[in-house]
């Protein structure tokens, strides 16, 4: 059994790797800073590759981020005095900036109109012996501890929000529903909801952040044998990576492997720049600064409310049961920009909102 970490200085070894696999372009992105303990991967989506446009843009929005909050960041206690984690609300500021980020650009040309990105993240506070995870949409992340896997994120899809608003649901018609519906992702909104908590970490453990295209060809099983036979955290993204291309790899792959081990006393590591926001567009707007502000999070919510002041702006989806009459019928309201949203994504996923029963 894995032992709590006490006073035992930790660090943390990482390998990630992305691969075209049967898609046309690459839109996944995995961006790795062991100088700020940060950890991301991003599943784009859009039309004339602006895809990889928009997952580029949130991971490196996010670690802009970071960067930029890197020495109030030192200097702050573990919990602000309403008693929420700092890091955790530090985490989900990071995502509301990446989706201003997505949103900006999405608004300045109409090739762009429409992308998104899911992401998931994972910042350690080795200090703490700490793990702060967060994501949106289907981009998930799994511990493996003593040989135990967990899937420590929750997919923000329609049937996991239809079983939540319904947890009675007959089994015959949950299984009806799409499983690949994306119900929240950056770009979408204007804030978007961030899943986030925060885990103890030990050593010994290992964690995977990985998009959909690993996971719709590589079952747990699977998983956790790669991660426990993998010699090193690179010998693990590579198994993974290899087992969905022997699945089919129909989609993008990105995968990032985190080993926690005892540190050996090495010494500060190397700064690693990120590249130059926006260096992918031609056409943008001057670079924005960002704001001397402390971070607030907008974390996940139970529920999700919608402004209806215009109809026409909105089309409602019902999901009902033909075969039972008295089922209540549940309804997805979907606004232009998710319809459009929709429109360009993958052509076997599709981007709507959550909303009320």
């Amino acid at each position: 059994m894995a032992d709590a970490p006490g006073n035992v200085p930790l660090r943390i070894h990482a390998a990630g790797d992305t691969h075209i696999g049967g898609r046309a372009h690459n839109e996944d992105a995995i961006l790795l800073r062991p100088d700020l303990n940060l950890y991301l991967v991003a599943d784009g989506a859009g039309g004339h590759n602006a895809g990889h446009l928009a997952s580029a843009l949130s991971t490196t929005a996010a670690a802009h981020y970071f960067e930029s909050t890197q020495r109030e960041a030192e200097q702050a206690p573990p919990f602000d005095e309403m008693g929420l984690s700092w890091s955790a609300r530090r985490l989900a500021t990071a995502f509301q900036r990446a989706n201003r980020e997505v949103r900006e650009i999405a608004a300045s040309a109409d090739r762009f109109d429409g992308m998104g990105s899911t992401m998931v993240a994972a910042y350690f506070d080795l200090a703490n012996a700490t793990l702060v995870l967060g994501h949106v949409g289907d981009s998930r992340c799994y511990r493996l501890r003593d040989g135990h896997l967990e899937r420590l994120t929750t997919d923000h899809t329609l049937i996991n929000e239809v079983l939540e608003l319904a947890p009675d649901i007959a089994p015959e018609r949950a299984a009806s529903l799409p499983r690949n519906v994306i119900t929240n992702a950056l770009g979408m909104e204007d804030r978007v909801r961030v899943s986030a908590r925060t885990y103890e970490v030990v050593p010994g453990d290992r964690y995977l952040l990985c998009s959909d295209g690993l996971t719709d060809e590589v079952d747990d099983g699977q998983i956790q044998q790669a991660l426990t036979l993998g010699s090193s955290a690179s010998e693990s993204a590579r198994i993974l990576i290899d087992l969905a291309l022997d699945g089919g790899a129909r989609d993008n792959i990105g995968v990032i492997v985190l080993a926690v081990r005892v540190s050996q006393g090495v010494g500060k590591l190397p700064q690693m720049p990120v590249p130059p926001r926006r260096r992918h567009i031609q056409d943008a707007a001057a670079t924005e600064t960002f704001e001397d502000e402390a971070p607030e999070a907008e974390l996940e919510s139970a529920s999700v409310e919608i402004s209806l002041d215009d109809a026409d702006d909105y089309e409602v989806i019902k999901v009902e049961d033909p075969d039972d009459e008295d089922a209540p019928e549940i309804e997805i309201v979907m606004n232009k920009r998710q319809r459009e949203v929709q429109r360009k994504r993958r052509a076997d996923d599709t981007i709507i909102t959550k909303t009320e029963p």
